[in-house]
C-alpha cells in the first residue's frame, strides 16, 4: 500500500517521519522525502497489506499534516527510479528533483537538508519552517 503526501513544511514531514519510526507495529517498506519549492512530497510504502483499522488510522494522520498527492509524470519517473535501485543523486539529475530522503525514515537527512538549505539562501523560506 503506497501514500503519497504534499506537506507544508519540514516540520510537518519531520513529524511523519517521528510517527512511522515510533510505531514499530507497521510493515514499513520505505519513505521517501522529496523537496520541491511549494513544500514536500513523502512516499510511504507498506510492506504488507494491514489491518482495515490500522490503514484508516494511518491515512487520517497523514490527512491532518497534509493533502493526497498525485505526482506529475517526472515526479513518477523520479520515484520509480528509486524504487528500483538507481542512486538518490542519479534520480536528481536524470529528473532535477531534490530527493532528500529515501529508505527508512531518517530525521538526521531531513534536518541536515534544511540546515544546508537554509544557509545557502541566507533566510529560511516557509517550506522549510
Amino acid at each position: 500500500m503506497d501514500y503519497i503526501y504534499h506537506l507544508a513544511n519540514a516540520s510537518l514531514t519531520l513529524r511523519i517521519v517521528e510517527h512511522l519510526l515510533g510505531n514499530s507495529t507497521l510493515p514499513l517498506a520505505f519513505m521517501t522525502v522529496i523537496h520541491q519549492i511549494d513544500g514536500w512530497v513523502v512516499k510511504v510504502r507498506l510492506r504488507n497489506t494491514v489491518d482495515a483499522e490500522v490503514m484508516e488510522d494511518l491515512r487520517a494522520y497523514f490527512n491532518e499534516l497534509g493533502i493526497t498527492h498525485e505526482p506529475n509524470i517526472r515526479l513518477r519517473m523520479a520515484l520509480w527510479g528509486l524504487e528500483t535501485g538507481q542512486s538518490p543523486v542519479d534520480v536528481m539529475r536524470r529528473y532535477q528533483v531534490a530527493v532528500v530522503s529515501h529508505g527508512q525514515p531518517d530525521r538526521d537527512e531531513i534536518e541536515a537538508f534544511r540546515k544546508q538549505f537554509v544557509m545557502g539562501l541566507g533566510y529560511c523560506p516557509e517550506t522549510l519552517a
